[in-house]
């Protein structure tokens, strides 16, 4: 095992049998019984987040569950629309990697969430899986991830550019958020924010058609979990700081080779 991959983060995620609603408030029984992962880390060095980021996860035949608990002592947001610019919020992000593709989620202290569907260039072909999918360049809302942030640093990834599906809907998602403070005033020192989502496994199939979904005791998929803050001080904006289960080495979200490890447990 290299020294990367020793970096890559591990979670157990075990099984649920009981139904519960999705609506953020993380002091439901169930939640109580989920295993915390540790705290998130700065993406570039590992070293830990100075606002504390912790996750859960369940599931059962029905959907994967994710929770977030945000420490956070001014919890703001601005977008509403859903597929807003939501990054440019103090947001938290989960990635699916997949075969081929991969699965962006964001969403902000409204519940304004935010998809996109990543496909490599050179697996959207003609007759590929993709296309008989639906997944078509000319009647699709697509962009290229060629850098909204920085364009050098994608063109280095191996398997170069990707086609960004902009309309895309991962199937019967869920999502609640609950803030504990009150939002957009900075005179009240808030506790933070928590996030509870659903994501059925229809979704999950599409991604990765060679797994079960279900899955089964022992399976695993690759996914990171993020958060996003944008630091000020002295009434300046000092730039976006990017926190995840496990450093990628780069300020770069989309390297599903750095994506941490979920393994199913019964």
């Amino acid at each position: 095992m290299d020294a990367a991959e020793n970096r890559i983060a591990r979670y157990d995620c075990r099984r649920v049998r009981e139904a519960f609603p999705i609506d953020g408030d993380l002091e439901k029984p169930v939640w109580k019984q989920a295993e915390k992962s540790r705290r998130f880390v700065d993406m570039v060095t590992g070293e830990p987040a100075p606002l504390a980021t912790q996750a859960a996860a369940l599931w059962d035949e029905k959907a994967l569950y994710v929770a977030y608990w945000i420490d956070e002592p001014d919890v703001r947001a601005s977008f509403t629309e859903r597929d807003s610019l939501i990054w440019f919020d103090n947001d938290v992000e989960l990635f699916f990697d997949g075969e081929d593709c991969y699965y962006e989620f964001e969403i902000n202290a409204f519940n304004t969430v935010y998809e996109v569907f990543f496909i490599y260039q050179d697996a959207l072909k003609k007759g590929s899986r993709f296309e008989q999918a639906g997944f078509d360049l000319y009647n699709r809302d697509v962009d290229v991830l060629s850098g909204f942030q920085d364009a050098a640093r994608f063109r280095k990834h191996p398997r170069g550019r990707r086609w960004a599906f902009m309309d895309f809907d991962f199937p019967g998602l869920q999502s609640g958020v609950k803030v504990e403070g009150k939002i957009n005033d900075p005179s009240h020192i808030d506790k933070g924010w928590t996030v509870e989502l659903a994501f059925p496994w229809e979704g999950f199939r599409i991604l990765s058609p060679g797994k079960n979904f279900p899955p089964r005791d022992g399976d695993s998929i690759r996914c990171q979990l993020f958060r996003f803050e944008n630091l000020r001080a002295n009434g300046n904006a000092l730039g976006s700081a990017g926190w995840s289960l496990n450093e990628h080495g780069v300020y770069d979200s989309h390297r599903p080779e750095c994506f941490a490890r979920l393994h199913f447990k019964e």
